[in-house]
């Protein structure tokens, strides 16, 4: 049984290895850093969502090495415009207003030929053209709680690192705007998450831990509690919390997860809980916009009803 996959695409040349890695970064692709060895350079990019598809094309494009379906292909040819890279082909018409897709071919500088397409999720005049709300990625002037668990602390404090690092790296400036908060163990940290998110001082709560399973069932139980407790506390005091807590099979499973193989997985909850807290931010923002237009609307009523009475 396959646990995971690890997708390699080859480049020919050295060029169009930094080209294709300059593209992969402005496109938005979380990248590791490159790695280098006697015969080979590699670096290994994380996209939000990926998926693994085998197809055959009769009228298949020879020259097309490396196919890339993305969600936003509008923003990606205007990347590719500022990098000054070569277009061979734009099979559908660059206004969004036309198509719900949209397909181009490219050319890096060494030869290496690149197939971009991508499905328009905002397109004007067909009907399809809802309010997005979305949390940006920024930390700057947002402030974060970290309930981290002592037990099994070789995995998270590497998790917390990873956490930490997210945390800065998104805008944190100043350092009281993190609050580390330990416990004893995983099941823990649902009860010290709750009354941090009550005391409404923090925009988000990061939850990090790790659980490895043993000979007995102490740990289904485990994993059930801190589980359904951590997403309670979200439910019922409304404020975010990310969840970072392991739950592996193996010690080598939680060593991959914090660092090595699966990226780390607190640099991952931390990175939700920005997302999270600035799309509360957002949604609140949005309701109060709409409450205060309601409350005009209905004074003008109100307003445009009295004149009418009063020369009725």
């Amino acid at each position: 049984m396959i646990h995971w996959v690890h997708l390699g695409v080859q480049i020919r040349n050295q060029e169009d290895f930094k080209v294709l890695r300059k593209l992969l970064d402005a496109l938005g692709l979380r990248a590791s850093g490159v790695e280098i060895y006697k015969t080979y350079s590699v670096e290994s990019f994380r996209p939000s969502a990926a998926a693994l598809e085998v197809f055959y094309r009769k009228d298949s494009d020879e020259h097309a090495f490396l196919e890339l379906t993305i969600s936003d292909p509008d923003t990606a040819a205007e990347i590719v415009k500022n990098m000054h890279l070569e277009v061979l082909g734009d099979d559908s018409n660059s206004e969004p207003g036309h198509n719900f897709s949209r397909h181009f071919t490219i050319r890096l500088p060494g030869g290496t030929v690149v197939s971009i397409t991508g499905f328009r999720t905002h397109v004007s005049g067909r009907g399809l053209d809802p309010a997005l709300v979305q949390g940006g990625l920024s930390a700057r002037g947002l402030k974060f709680a970290i309930v981290v668990s002592r037990f099994n602390s070789f995995i998270v404090e590497r998790l917390l690192a990873g956490a930490l690092d997210c945390l800065y790296r998104s805008g944190i400036e100043d350092k009281g705007s993190i609050e580390i908060v330990r416990v004893p163990g995983s099941f823990e940290i649902p009860s010290a998450a709750r009354t941090l998110a009550e005391t409404k001082n923090y925009d988000a709560i990061i939850c990090l831990g790790c659980l490895l399973r043993g000979d007995t069932a102490h740990y289904d139980v485990i994993v059930n509690e801190v589980t359904r407790g951590i997403g309670q506390s979200a439910q019922e005091t409304g404020v975010p919390h990310a969840f970072g807590v392991l739950t592996c099979e193996t010690l080598e499973q939680a060593i991959d997860r914090a660092g090595l193989k699966m990226g780390n997985k607190g640099f991952e909850a931390a990175l939700a809980a920005v997302e999270m807290a600035n799309l509360k931010k957002a949604i609140s923002t949005q309701q109060s916009a709409l409450s205060n237009n309601r409350k005009h609307t209905a004074g003008k009523k109100n307003s445009r009803a009295h004149r009418y009475n009063r020369h009725k």
